[in-house]
């Protein structure tokens, strides 16, 4: 079993901490403590949410799991595709540096493994019919 953990992109996590801090510093200088205990409380769940971020290839599975919200599996063996990508859109993911693996006929889901050429070599491994798409292919 590999355990791969989201990689840290400080295009995400800076403006987040920042947020958490600017609100913390108003709620604090306004002695507005009930505001003061939800900004933290967010804080709290953002870093439980990183540190429990991770991607498993375990035997022929990759599981991808992302705090108490998403823990999926997919089967290798039905990943046809993994494209390197930067998009934004929400994902179990905390860098813009991401890939998408689209598996099954129409299923996809987009990640972030801190080393995406070995990543995508340890799933070719295992299914070698899988086509990886770097982003500065054209």
């Amino acid at each position: 079993m590999t355990v791969y953990k989201s990689k840290l992109g400080y295009a995400i996590v800076l403006p987040l901490i920042g947020i958490v801090f600017s609100l913390s510093a108003v709620s604090i200088a306004h002695h507005t403590w009930i505001p003061l205990v939800s900004i933290v409380l967010v804080g709290i769940i953002l870093f439980y949410g990183f540190k429990s971020t991770y991607y498993t290839i375990d035997g022929k599975t990759l599981n991808i799991h992302a705090g108490f919200m998403i823990n999926t599996d997919i089967d290798i063996s039905k990943i046809k595709s993994v494209t390197e990508t930067s998009s934004a859109w929400s994902a179990p993911a905390w860098s813009l540096n991401r890939i998408e693996i689209n598996y099954n006929t129409y299923d996809s889901v987009v990640i972030s493994p801190p080393d995406i050429t070995r990543f995508v070599a340890d799933l070719q491994a295992i299914n070698p019919a899988i086509t990886f798409e770097p982003k500065n292919k054209k």
